[in-house]
């Protein structure tokens, strides 16, 4: 299940937290031709790779890409269709911000294709929307989710943000309560990180483990660390990270993997990128290869499926590491899985790197 993934690295403002390659700038044309140049001259090597199957999924994000005019969004969704035999995608996404949504928009958005949009709403506190920066209200943000909805979208994802300096459970729980009211199919929630994050991990934790139970009681399940859906809207685009499926990236800063050991990425650099696209290219080691198989697979609910890994890597997982992270109740372990119980993904990073091979106590 491959994808395409399309950079617009444009924004009307930075946000405080954001470490996204992005630009306060609106040269948004000259960008778009050199995108489509990049499909063109990619497409090729990597429908190879895909042995003639196009890509399931189309993946606009930011930035900003609901900042640009619907017409050039258009435009590049209808070069990856013709690009690939004519089939559109079966799940086309786009990140959009609230205040850029008017029922025009929406309604160009829909007629494209678009069948699946990202909301980054982050808050429902007006107080904790203007220290981040962000250009939208609480009010414009449900606006917003409205007029998606009254223009066909069956499919509609939350952002929100949580473990930040100033965020206490109270208010916490009512940006939660808000984004429920809204009975969105999907919602991603990220931890605050950098010098805005709360140092006071107790209070991080809890606020994560009341996401987590609100969730659940509304049929909101966890399906990765960072992601909740109702059954069966879960982001294909995103799930076939986790499982190291081929995507190819196109835009400044954007990543590209070929599924099995090469990972490419063009520049962060606007201008670069559309004078002479600057890239850069590693080929993984077994080592490498092991360790993102533990990564990524750890980060979800389902967890490592070991029939995924050679003999060699199974063979390099310790048995007594296994055991003790079992005890004390941070893995599950059966004959067929390893997985990280839901109410420890919130350490999930310290659990997985206890089982890279060189990990020394």
């Amino acid at each position: 299940m491959a994808g395409i993934y399309v950079h617009f690295p444009f924004c009307a403002a930075k946000c405080i937290y954001c470490d996204f390659y992005s630009r306060v700038r609106r040269d948004w044309k000259p960008y778009v031709e050199a995108l489509l140049k990049e499909l063109s001259e990619r497409s090729g090597t990597f429908l190879e790779k895909l042995q003639g199957v196009p890509p399931s999924t189309l993946y606009y994000g930011g930035g900003t890409p609901s900042l640009l005019p619907s017409y050039l969004l258009e435009r590049i969704a209808e070069a990856v269709t013709d690009t690939f035999g004519g089939t559109p995608p079966g799940e086309f996404t786009v990140e959009v911000n609230p205040d850029d949504i008017t029922p025009a928009k929406a309604a160009e958005l829909h007629s494209m294709g678009v069948n699946r949009v990202s909301m980054g709403v982050q808050s429902f506190s007006d107080e904790h929307l203007k220290w981040m920066r962000r250009r939208h209200t609480a009010a414009g943000a449900t606006a917003a989710f409205d007029t998606l909805r009254k223009a066909g979208f069956g499919n509609l994802s939350l952002d929100l943000i949580f473990g930040f300096t100033g965020l206490d459970d109270g208010r916490w729980a009512e940006s939660i309560d808000k984004a429920l009211g809204l009975q969105p199919e999907h919602i991603s929630c990220y931890q605050m990180t950098g010098r805005w994050a709360n140092p006071d991990e107790e209070r991080c934790r809890r606020q994560y483990m009341l996401l987590r139970e609100r969730l659940e009681a509304a049929g909101i399940r966890q399906y990765e660390v960072s992601n909740y859906a109702r059954p069966g809207f879960e982001s294909r685009h995103n799930s076939s990270y986790w499982v190291r499926e081929a995507y190819l990236g196109l835009g400044a800063g954007a990543h590209s993997f070929d599924g099995d050991r090469t990972r490419s990425w063009n520049s962060p650099d606007i201008d670069a990128y559309v004078g002479n696209r600057p890239c850069g290219e590693e080929r993984l080691s077994d080592r490498e290869v092991l360790e993102e198989k533990l990564m990524l697979s750890l980060r979800t609910v389902r967890g490592l499926d070991l029939a995924a890994l050679s003999g060699s890597e199974r063979g390099s997982l310790k048995k007594t590491t296994l055991e003790e992270l079992s005890r004390a109740g941070k893995l599950l372990v059966d004959s067929d899985s390893i997985r990280i119980p839901g109410e420890e993904l919130f350490v999930s990073d310290w659990i997985i790197s206890r089982l890279f091979p060189e990990y020394t106590a």
